[in-house]
């Protein structure tokens, strides 16, 4: 008995159309590869090129010419200066998202801001501290002013409790509870000299013209006002507890106080050109302070303390 053996099913042949096919789909897939990397670089290159907008009152200073430069080429950022004249306007700016940070401000001045406004804005890094000096043209040392004679003050809520707490500091005054970041006039529980709060932009005036025995000058004042360094007799402690809440800072929105990219700008002020050009713009007066974000918002916390139990006498 014979049988065939079975057969396997013949493969299809082929042919020259089916080959062009596989090709054209193989350089489609490269295309669309090509296309997507390519695309994707762009996206990243797009997302690395960075734009921080910082509000300041001093733009026109050529550190700030410096700083830009160093932050695109260090930190691929562009830094775009929105320049204030008004002091009332940088927070309020940052606040609503017109700017990114600001940089124009103590502790102190923020501290009392926020209370003010209900607002939560925080430093984020400590640019420098600006000593306030008590200047005479008559006496070379605090401890020789006498008793009963008058020393001025700016009367203005910023200065007016930190030229007390300089007074203190000289021994020439003590304040109730040791005083603080909003102390006043009325806080003065013993003195040895007649301290009269007047308007900081006459301070200078009142020193030179003899009605006042020594004052508590402004730097912008004192120069011109024609005060020398050599007029100043006492100032404070940059490094003392007393002075921390008049240490100059960046400020970011509550959101950012640990935005990675907004903590390398504030350590970038600390760059020996920058900090060069600082010191040409304030005659030589800045002391750097390198405070971290996290010291400098819990001193925040106690300042805006302090300023709520001033706002409730």
């Amino acid at each position: 008995m014979s049988s065939s053996a079975p057969q396997l099913p013949q493969r299809a042949k082929r042919g020259p159309g089916l080959l062009i096919g596989i090709i054209a789909a193989i350089v489609v897939i490269a295309i669309v590869v090509v296309i997507l990397v390519v695309s994707n670089r762009g996206s990243s290159s797009a997302a690395a090129a960075k734009t921080v907008s910082i509000g300041v009152a001093d733009k026109a200073e050529p550190y700030w010419k410096t700083y830009t430069k160093l932050a695109k080429d260090k930190l691929g950022v562009t830094i775009k200066l929105v320049n204030f004249t008004d002091y009332s306007l940088p927070n309020p700016a940052l606040s609503q998202g017109q700017t990114d940070l600001n940089e124009f401000q103590h502790i102190q001045y923020l501290a009392n801001y926020n209370v003010t406004n209900s607002d939560d804005l925080q430093p984020i890094g400590a640019t420098a501290v600006y000593p306030l000096p008590l200047y005479s043209t008559k006496y070379d040392d605090a401890s020789k002013i006498p008793s009963g004679a008058k020393v001025a003050i700016p009367n203005d809520a910023v200065n007016e409790a930190r030229g007390l707490l300089i007074l203190q500091s000289a021994k020439l005054i003590t304040l109730k509870g040791g005083g603080n970041a909003f102390s006043t006039a009325a806080d003065i529980e013993t003195h040895s000299v007649d301290v009269t709060p007047i308007d900081a932009s006459q301070t200078a005036g009142a020193l030179k013209a003899g009605s006042v025995a020594a004052a508590i000058v402004n730097q912008n004042y004192a120069t011109t006002g024609g005060l020398s360094k050599s007029d100043a007799i006492f100032k404070d402690d940059p490094s003392s507890a007393s002075a921390a809440p008049y240490v100059n800072v960046f400020v970011a929105k509550k959101k950012d106080d640990d935005n990675a990219l907004y903590l390398k700008l504030a350590k970038l002020y600390h760059t020996a050109s920058v900090e060069k050009g600082v010191q040409a713009a304030n005659a030589g007066t800045a002391v750097f302070r390198s405070t971290s974000a996290a010291d400098l918002q819990k001193e925040l916390a106690q300042v805006e303390k302090d300023a709520k139990a001033a706002a409730a006498k």
